[in-house]
C-alpha cells in the first residue's frame, strides 16, 4: 500500500473513531453503521482523484460533489432527479430536515431518539468533518491541522452530553488522531529515503533499524499526552469533571447522605413542548380515582422569585422515607381520599424530577432517588432520571370547601415571610393591579378567586404559546398590559400578585390532566406540559389555582355553589321523544270487523298461481338474492350513512346524553377525515388532532373554525368537571365534512363514499366481540381437578 493510500485510510478511520464520541447522544448505533460506507466512498473518490491525478482544487470539488450526492441518495432520494442528482426541491428539503433536527436537539433529553433531522445532522456533520480531514491530511499533506475538525466533532459531543462523553470515547478519538499523525510521519520518512537508515550491526549491534526510532518516539509522546489529559484533571481540584471523574450530574450527594438541590429552572423547554409538532406521549397513567379531571402530575415547585422569574430554591435533600409526612398546614377536618396512581414514563423521557400527584404520601420506584421535604418532590441522584421508569404513587386527594379556605387563619410568620417576599424591582403596577382586581374581597380566599377569574374569564386575556417568555423586571408588567401569553405568564403573574396581597404563593410545574384512553389509562403528552400557581391557606396547605384560560381544570373549591348553567333541562322530552302514544303499540286498531278479522290473512296477500311459471317462493328468493348482490358492494356506503345518521342525530337532554353526542360528533369528524385519506392519530390531543385535520384537509378559515369548535366541545366533555354542552356540534361536523369533500379529488371522494376506510371498524368490533365470546366460553368451561 502506498503512503498516500495509507494516509487516506487513516484519515477515514480517524473520522469514524472521532464520530464514536457522538454515540451516547442518541439511541442506537445504526447511524454510525450507515456512516461507515459513506466515509469509505468519500475517501475512495478522493484517492482515485489524486491517483489520476487531478489538481488539488478539482480533487476537493469532486469530493464535495460526491458528499452531496451521497447525502441526497440517503436522505432526499424522493426529492432528487433519478434519486441521486439534487433537484429544485432537494435543498429546501434539507433545510427543513435541519430545522427539525435543531428543534429535536433542543427538545429531547440525551440519548435522544434518532429522528430524521438528528440523523441528518449526525451523518452530514461527520461527512463534512471527514471531508475536511481528508483535504487537510491527504490532499494538502498536513495532518496536524486536521486535528482541529476532529476536535470540533468531539467538542460537540462534550457540549451536549451531561458532563462530557465517556472517557473511553476520548481515548478512541485521540487514538485515531495519533494514528493519522503517525501515518503522515511514516509517509514523510519514506519520501526522505534512508537518511535514518539502519547502521551496520557490527557497529551498532542494534536489532531494530534506525528508521523506526522516530515512530517509536512519536508513540511515546502520544502516550504521555494521553496520560496528562486523563490524570491531571484528577489531581488538580480546580479542574473538576476530568475524563475519569464520575458524571456528577445528579443533584444529590450520594446514596444515604444528605445533599442539596441547586436552583435549576425547569421552564426552559416548556414553551417548546407546547409548540412542538411532534406531540409525543410522555407518561401513561392509571389511577384509582374515577375523576381524572384533577389528575395534575407535579414535577417541582418554584418558590424563589427574584422579580424576573421563578425558580426552585436551593433545598436540602434526604433519603426517600417509607411514608411521607403529612403536608404542611393540612388539618384533620379537611376531607381527603387516598389515591393510588401508577405511572409509566416513555423510554425517551429523561426528567430529573419525578412527576407525581400532589401531595404524595408514598412512592415505590427503583433506582437512586432523593426526597426534598419542603416541596415534597423526588429528584434523581447522580444522573438518575425517569427514562423508562414505572412507579407507584399513593397521594392524597384533598378536597377543601370554600368555607374552610375563606376562614383560614394567618399562616406561621416564618412561612409568610418566605413566600410573600417580592423584590423592590417588581414594577408597582403589579401590586396596584392586584388591589384593583380584588377590591372589596373579604379575605385572602376571595382575593385568590378574583385573581383567578380575572385571568381566566373576566380580564380579556388570550392564550398564545407563540408569545416569548420575557425577561427582566418588566416582564410581568408587559404581560398585564398586552394580555397575551401561555401558562408560564399566567402562573407567574398570579403568584406574584398574590404575594403583593400577602398570600403565600409559589408556582408548580408539571403536566395538566392528559387524555383518557379506552383501556382506562390516561395518556400524558408533551403538549400537556403546564405551570400553575399554588397558594397557601393555613389548615389546608398548598392549594392549586388555575388562571390559564382554556387550559387545565378550574378547581371545584373556586367555583360558585350555584352558578348559572347552560345544561339542558332534563324535564323536557328528547328530540325524538313524543308526548303522544306510540302508533306501533296499536297496530291492530284498524281491524274494525271484529277480533277474528285480523287473525286470518287477506286474500290479496297470496297471489294466485297457474302452475306454469316459478312459484312465489322462488320469486321471493330471486328478489332477495338480487338485493344481496346489490347490497354487498353498497354495504360500506349504507353502513356509513347509518352510522352518520345515528351520530349526528338527536340525543337525550341530559348531561350524559350531551356528552355522548359530542363524543359521537367528534368520532364522525375523524372518520370522515379518515375516509378521505387523513387517518386518525390517537396520540394527539383534541387541539392537535383538529390542527392536523385543518392542515392536511386544506380547510378554509370558516371550516377550520368549525373544527376548533368541535375540539373545544370535546375538551369540555373530557376534562371539565361539569361540561358545558355546545350547541350546533352536528352542524359543524356537516360543514367540515362538506369542506373536506370539496377540497378532495374526484377519486378520493369516490373512494370515501363507496369504500370508506373507517368501515374497518366493523371488523374491529366483530373481532372484539369474538374475543369476548371466547373468553366467556373459556371461563364457563369446567376445570378438571388434578389428582
Amino acid at each position: 500500500m502506498s503512503g498516500q493510500a495509507r494516509l487516506a485510510l487513516c484519515a477515514a478511520a480517524a473520522t469514524l473513531m472521532a464520530s464514536c464520541a457522538l454515540l451516547p447522544l442518541v439511541n442506537g448505533p445504526s447511524w454510525l453503521l450507515e456512516l461507515v460506507p459513506l466515509v469509505v466512498v468519500q475517501s475512495g473518490v478522493g484517492a482515485v482523484a489524486r491517483r489520476v491525478p487531478l489538481g488539488r482544487p478539482l480533487t476537493v470539488l469532486v469530493q464535495a460533489v460526491t458528499t452531496l450526492l451521497l447525502l441526497t441518495l440517503v436522505f432526499a432520494r424522493g426529492h432528487a432527479i433519478a434519486g441521486l442528482i439534487p433537484g429544485p426541491d432537494t435543498f429546501p428539503y434539507f433545510a427543513e430536515l435541519l430545522r427539525q433536527g435543531a428543534q429535536d436537539v433542543s427538545q429531547y433529553a440525551i440519548p435522544a431518539p434518532l429522528t430524521d433531522g438528528i440523523r441528518l445532522m449526525l451523518i452530514g456533520g461527520a461527512l463534512l468533518i471527514g471531508l475536511l480531514v481528508d483535504i487537510l491530511a491527504v490532499t494538502f499533506r498536513s495532518a496536524a491541522p486536521a486535528g482541529l475538525p476532529l476536535l470540533a466533532l468531539y467538542s460537540v459531543a462534550a457540549g451536549l452530553s451531561h458532563g462530557g462523553p465517556d472517557w473511553l470515547w476520548f481515548l478512541v478519538a485521540a487514538g485515531g488522531y495519533l494514528m493519522l499523525l503517525l501515518a503522515e510521519g511514516r509517509d514523510r520518512l519514506a519520501q526522505w529515503g534512508r537518511v535514518f537508515g539502519a547502521v551496520p550491526r557490527a557497529q551498532g549491534g542494534a536489532q531494530d533499524g534506525g528508521a523506526v526510532a522516530p515512530v517509536r518516539t512519536g508513540r511515546r509522546i502520544g502516550a504521555v499526552a494521553l496520560g496528562v489529559a486523563l490524570l491531571v484533571p484528577l489531581v488538580l481540584p480546580s479542574m473538576r469533571g476530568g475524563l475519569l471523574a464520575e458524571d456528577g450530574t445528579g443533584p444529590g450527594a450520594g446514596p444515604g447522605r444528605g445533599g442539596t438541590i441547586s436552583a435549576v429552572n425547569p421552564l426552559v423547554s416548556l414553551r417548546d413542548s407546547l409548540n412542538t409538532t411532534d406531540d409525543r406521549t410522555v407518561l401513561s397513567v392509571r389511577t384509582s380515582n374515577p375523576d381524572i379531571s384533577d389528575l395534575y402530575l407535579r414535577i417541582v415547585s418554584l418558590d424563589d422569585f427574584d422579580g424576573t422569574t421563578w425558580k426552585p430554591a436551593q433545598r436540602h435533600i434526604v433519603g426517600v422515607p417509607d411514608t411521607f409526612p403529612a403536608p404542611a398546614g393540612l388539618n384533620p377536618d379537611v376531607r381527603r381520599d387516598a389515591t393510588r396512581t401508577t405511572v409509566r414514563a416513555a423510554d425517551w423521557y429523561a426528567q430529573d424530577w419525578l412527576p407525581m400527584p400532589y401531595p404524595p404520601s408514598k412512592v415505590r420506584i427503583g433506582g437512586s432517588w432523593r426526597y426534598e421535604p419542603v416541596g415534597m418532590t423526588l429528584v434523581g441522584d447522580h444522573g438518575e432520571t425517569t427514562r423508562g421508569k414505572t412507579y407507584q404513587v399513593t397521594s392524597l386527594d384533598v378536597r377543601p370547601t370554600a368555607q374552610q379556605l375563606a376562614s383560614a387563619p394567618q399562616p406561621p410568620a416564618a412561612l409568610r415571610r418566605e413566600y410573600t417576599t417580592v423584590p423592590a424591582t417588581l414594577p408597582k403596577v403589579v401590586a396596584q393591579t392586584a388591589r384593583e382586581v380584588t377590591a372589596g374581597a373579604k379575605n385572602h380566599y376571595e382575593e385568590a378567586v378574583r385573581l383567578q377569574d380575572w385571568f381566566s374569564v373576566d380580564g380579556g386575556f388570550q392564550y398564545d404559546t407563540q408569545v416569548a417568555v420575557g425577561s427582566g423586571p418588566g416582564a410581568i408588567a408587559n404581560f398585564l398590559r398586552k394580555k397575551e401569553g401561555f401558562c408560564v405568564h399566567f402562573s407567574f403573574a398570579m403568584a406574584a400578585m398574590a404575594r403583593t396581597l400577602g398570600i403565600p404563593s409559589r408556582v408548580a410545574v408539571g403536566f395538566a390532566p392528559g387524555t383518557p384512553q379506552t383501556d382506562g389509562s390516561v395518556t400524558v403528552s408533551l403538549k400537556d406540559a403546564h405551570a400553575w400557581p399554588e397558594l397557601y391557606f393555613q389548615g389546608v396547605g398548598w392549594t392549586r389555582f388555575e388562571p390559564t384560560p382554556t387550559r387545565g381544570v378550574v378547581p371545584s373549591y373556586t367555583r360558585s355553589s350555584s352558578p348559572g348553567t347552560s345544561q339542558p333541562d332534563q324535564s323536557l322530552p328528547s328530540k325524538h321523544g313524543s308526548a303522544e302514544p306510540s302508533a306501533a303499540a296499536s297496530a291492530g286498531g284498524d281491524c274494525t270487523n271484529g277480533r277474528g278479522a285480523c287473525d286470518a290473512p287477506s286474500a290479496a296477500a297470496v297471489p294466485a298461481g297457474d302452475g306454469s311459471g316459478p312459484g312465489p317462493w322462488w320469486l321471493a328468493l330471486t328478489g332477495l338474492a338480487a338485493l344481496v348482490v346489490l347490497a354487498v358492494p353498497l354495504s360500506p356506503l349504507l353502513w356509513r350513512a347509518r352510522v352518520r345518521s345515528m351520530r349526528l342525530g338527536g340525543h337525550a337532554r341530559t348531561e350524559e346524553g350531551a356528552a355522548a353526542h359530542t363524543l359521537a360528533a367528534w368520532q364522525e369528524l375523524t372518520d370522515s377525515a379518515w375516509d378521505l385519506g387523513i387517518p386518525p392519530d390517537d396520540s394527539l390531543t383534541p387541539r392537535g388532532a383538529a390542527g392536523r385535520i385543518i392542515r392536511l384537509g386544506r380547510l378554509d378559515p370558516a371550516a377550520g373554525a368549525a373544527v376548533h369548535r368541535i375540539a373545544d366541545a370535546l375538551e369540555q366533555v373530557l376534562y371539565a368537571p361539569r361540561p358545558r354542552p355546545a350547541a350546533g356540534v352536528a352542524d359543524d361536523v356537516r360543514q367540515v365534512t362538506g369542506a373536506l369533500y370539496g377540497a378532495a379529488t374526484r377519486r378520493a371522494r369516490f373512494r370515501a363514499r363507496f369504500l370508506p376506510r373507517s368501515a374497518v371498524r366493523v371488523l374491529w368490533t366483530a373481532s372484539s366481540h369474538w374475543s369476548a365470546l371466547r373468553t366467556r366460553a373459556t371461563s364457563l368451561r369446567p376445570r378438571t381437578s388434578e389428582r
